[in-house]
């Protein structure tokens, strides 16, 4: 039987959204694996609009989350309020600054972030259902305040960010990009994805591996 994962993604774009590369991967390998696949994201207003180009903020613009990652899905999206964790084996969240921005507060409040509160009951409800959790980029500096403290998790080797992590009281384990770490207690499968790579092909690497043992464990 097909193992049934929610991709939850927090808009579309690596500096207000999703990361596009790291989301397309990531589905790209659970369909190789006969993964039955459905997407996510909450029906909230980004933090703010990024124009890729220039990198700058733009004023004045509103972008809503929900809408924004539909672009990568391809229109097959659902609020993830109206998701429940128990129809899913599995939860995987992409990086890109959208999950320090729109998913929690992160990005610019570091280890006294909140976060998204339809997000955080969803993925509470996954773990207290077992389910198994696969977090990429930086989408692991969550891992604490989704899955509670002593959580181990990676965002690679960055030592700031690293400490930002711990100070959500999460364990952190330096990782290098084709790699994973497993928190065999937790359920939690994380990679540094982006926060490492230099391409796609690299990082292609430890997305396709964090995806494989996420559907090995479910």
């Amino acid at each position: 039987m097909s193992k049934k994962v929610a991709v939850v993604l927090a808009g579309c774009g690596v500096f207000d959204g999703a990361e596009i590369h790291e989301s397309v991967l990531t589905l790209l390998r659970l369909d190789q694996l006969g993964a039955d696949v459905t997407c996510l994201a909450p029906n909230v207003e980004q933090m703010h609009v990024v124009n890729h180009l220039s990198g700058e903020v733009v004023d004045g613009v509103t972008r809503n989350v929900l809408v924004e990652a539909a672009r990568i899905a391809r229109g097959e999206i659902r609020d993830i309020a109206t998701a429940s964790a128990e129809e899913f084996d599995a939860v995987i969240v992409p990086g890109g600054f959208g999950a320090a921005k729109n998913l929690c507060t992160f990005a610019v409040d570091g280890p006294e972030m909140t976060v998204n509160a339809e997000f955080s009951a969803f993925m509470q409800a996954a773990k207290s259902a077992g389910k198994t959790i696969g977090l990429m980029c930086i989408a692991p500096a969550m891992s604490a305040k989704l899955l509670g403290e002593g959580v181990t998790c990676t965002i690679g080797c960055d030592a700031e960010t690293a400490v930002a992590v711990e100070a959500t009281g999460a364990r952190h384990e330096n990782c290098t990009v084709g790699n994973i770490v497993y928190d065999e207690t937790n359920k939690l499968v994380s990679t540094p994805a982006y926060m490492l790579a230099d391409g796609i092909a690299e990082a292609a690497t430890g997305i396709n591996a964090l995806v494989e043992k996420v559907i090995e464990i479910c």
